[in-house]
C-alpha cells in the first residue's frame, strides 16, 4: 500500500439488541451501518411467497412473503427457463397467477409506505463472486478497470463454469482483482452448495416463509466491505470477534490478520469521534470549514442539498469565493450522502458560478469524491442555475429513518402552527359552534402558549367574540396538548 492510498479501518460495536459498523478513511467516518435485532433488514433474503394480486396494467404483482406489507414484483424481474438470456419481457399474466407460489429474493427493503422490491433472478454472494443460477452471463465489476485483468477474470470464470458443467452465470466482484484460480473455484463451489440448500428448503417449506437469510451485519462486513485499503477491523464483542474469526478462517483467510478484539474501557465509537459524527448526520445543517454550510432536506420523493457561503468572504473576488465554497461543498456532500445513506433522486443546488470551467471542476470533484461509494450513482452536468441532478441507488433505509421517526408535534412537516394562528382557529370554532348549538358557556382547552396569548395580546379579540356570540368563554391550560392542538367544549 502506498502512502497516498487511503488507510481504512472498520469499527464494529455490539450491544445485545443492536450492531453498528463504521467505515473510516484516514480516521474520518465515511459510512455507518445499523442492524437491530428486532428489525433486521431483508435485502438478499430469499422467501417462498404467494402471489396475492396480479396487476396487468402495471405489469407487476404483489407477493405475500409473510412480512407486514406485501412486496412488489415486476414482470421484468421474473426469470423463467424459456426466457433465460432473452431480452423480451412476457406479459405478467403469462408468467404468474394469483395463488401461485414463487421463490423470490428481496432487492430493496421496504421504504416509507412502499413494500419490499423482489426478483426471481436469485443471486448468492461469496467473497469474490456472485452466483446467478437463473442466468448464463458472466460479468466483471466495473471497478476493475485494467482491461487485461478483466479479460483474465472473465476467461477464468467461464472456464470454471464449463469444467463444472454448469448452465448458470456469475459476476466477479471488485475484491477479486488479482485472485487465483483456486480461490475463485472455492467461492464457486461454496455458492453452488448454498444454492442446493436453498432449493432443498424451498421444496419442503410452507408458502410465506423465509427460505434463506443473509448473513448478520458483522459477517456481511467481512464479505462485502473489506478491500485492500482496509488495514484493521476492531470488534468490541468477544463472542462476535470469535464468530468473525471462524468465518474468516473458513472463507476469507486473507482477512483474518486484520481482525482485532477491542477490550479497552473507552467505548469503541468514541474513537475518532464516530458518535459525534452520527449525531451531526441527523442535523439539517452541515458546517463547512470555510464558514459556509449545507442544508439537507429529505422527503419521500427526493433529497435536496443547498449550498451557502455563510460567513465565508474569501480573499479575492466573489466568483473565487463561490468557487472555493462549491469545491469544499462537493467533497462534504459526497461524504454526507454515504454517511446518511441517502438514495433516489438528489438535487444539489450549488451557488451559481459564472465560469463554465469552475462548474466542470466542481462536478469533477464531486464525481471523484463519490468514486469509493459502494452505491451506484449517476450525475448530470451542472446546469446554468448551478443545479446538479443525480441518482444514488437506494436499497435500504436512510440513517435518519433507521434512527429517527417523524416529530409527533408536526407529523414530519417540519413546522407547527404559531400560537397566534391557533388563537384565530379557536375564535372561528367558537363562532361556528355558536351558530349550530344552544349553550351558555364554552371552555377552551389549549397549550399554555395559546392560553397566555388569549389572555394577553388577544384578550380584546376574545372579548369581542364573547360579545358577538353572547357566550361566556373560559380558558384552561392542558399540559399534554401540543401547541397546535385545542378543544372547544360546550357547557
Amino acid at each position: 500500500m502506498t502512502d497516498e492510498s487511503p488507510k481504512e479501518e472498520i469499527l464494529i460495536n455490539v450491544t445485545p439488541s443492536e450492531v453498528r459498523a463504521a467505515l473510516l478513511e484516514n480516521g474520518v467516518l465515511q459510512e455507518i451501518y445499523v442492524e437491530r435485532a428486532a428489525r433486521r433488514g431483508t435485502i438478499s433474503n430469499i422467501y417462498k411467497g404467494r402471489v396475492a394480486r396480479v396487476l396487468p396494467g402495471m405489469q407487476a404483482a404483489f407477493i405475500d412473503i409473510g412480512i407486514e406489507r406485501t412486496a412488489f414484483l415486476h414482470a421484468s424481474d421474473i426469470a423463467l427457463p424459456s426466457k433465460v438470456g432473452g431480452d423480451s419481457v412476457a406479459n405478467i399474466t403469462e408468467l404468474i397467477r394469483e395463488g401461485d407460489s414463487v421463490l423470490v429474493q428481496v432487492v430493496k427493503d421496504p421504504l416509507g409506505s412502499k413494500g419490499a422490491r423482489l426478483t426471481t433472478f436469485i443471486t448468492l454472494a461469496s467473497r469474490h463472486m456472485v452466483l446467478l443460477p437463473h442466468s448464463n452471463s458472466v460479468g466483471i465489476s466495473a471497478r476493475i478497470e485494467d482491461d487485461c485483468e478483466r479479460e483474465r477474470l472473465r476467461s477464468l470464470l467461464e472456464g470454471l463454469l464449463r469444467e463444472e458443467g454448469l448452465e448458470c452465470g456469475a459476476i466477479v466482484r471488485t475484491v477479486a482483482e488479482g485472485i487465483s484460480e483456486e480461490a475463485l473455484l472455492a467461492d464457486l463451489r461454496y455458492t453452488l452448495k448454498l444454492w442446493g440448500v436453498v432449493q432443498k428448503r424451498c421444496r419442503v417449506a410452507e408458502v410465506k416463509t423465509l427460505v434463506y437469510e443473509d448473513l448478520s451485519l458483522p459477517l456481511r462486513v467481512l464479505r462485502d466491505m473489506v478491500t485492500t485499503d482496509v488495514e484493521r477491523i476492531l470488534v468490541d464483542s468477544e463472542s462476535d470477534f470469535e464468530a468473525m474469526r471462524e468465518f474468516a478462517e473458513t472463507y476469507l483467510p486473507d482477512v483474518n490478520p486484520m481482525l482485532e478484539s477491542y477490550a479497552r474501557r473507552r467505548p469503541i465509537f468514541d474513537l475518532h469521534g464516530v458518535e459525534d459524527e452520527i449525531r451531526k448526520s441527523l442535523d439539517r445543517n452541515v458546517s463547512l470549514k470555510s464558514g459556509g454550510y449545507l442544508i439537507f432536506d429529505q422527503t419521500e420523493a427526493m433529497t435536496t442539498v443547498d449550498v451557502n457561503t455563510g460567513g465565508y468572504v474569501g480573499h479575492r473576488n466573489l466568483e473565487e469565493t463561490i468557487y472555493r465554497t462549491n469545491l469544499e461543498a462537493a467533497v462534504a456532500i459526497a461524504r454526507q450522502l454515504r454517511i446518511r445513506n441517502l438514495g433516489g433522486i438528489i438535487i444539489i443546488d450549488f451557488i451559481d458560478m459564472e465560469e463554465s470551467e469552475h462548474r466542470d471542476k466542481v462536478l469533477q470533484v464531486l464525481e471523484n469524491s463519490l468514486s469509493k461509494d459502494h452505491a451506484r450513482h449517476q450525475l448530470t452536468p451542472v446546469s446554468p442555475l448551478g443545479l446538479v441532478e443525480m441518482t444514488r441507488k437506494r436499497t435500504r433505509e436512510s440513517l435518519q429513518h433507521v434512527l429517527g421517526e417523524d416529530c409527533p408535534c408536526c407529523s414530519g412537516r417540519g413546522f407547527v402552527m404559531t400560537a397566534e394562528t391557533v388563537c384565530f382557529e379557536v375564535f372561528r370554532e367558537i363562532i361556528r359552534q355558536s351558530r349550530q348549538f344552544d349553550f351558555e358557556e364554552v371552555m377552551v382547552l389549549a397549550h399554555q402558549e395559546v392560553i397566555e396569548l388569549l389572555l394577553d395580546e388577544q384578550a380584546q379579540s376574545l372579548a369581542d367574540i364573547a360579545e358577538e356570540t353572547g357566550k361566556s368563554i373560559r380558558l384552561q391550560t392542558e399540559s399534554l396538548y401540543l401547541q397546535d392542538q385545542f378543544d372547544v367544549v360546550l357547557m
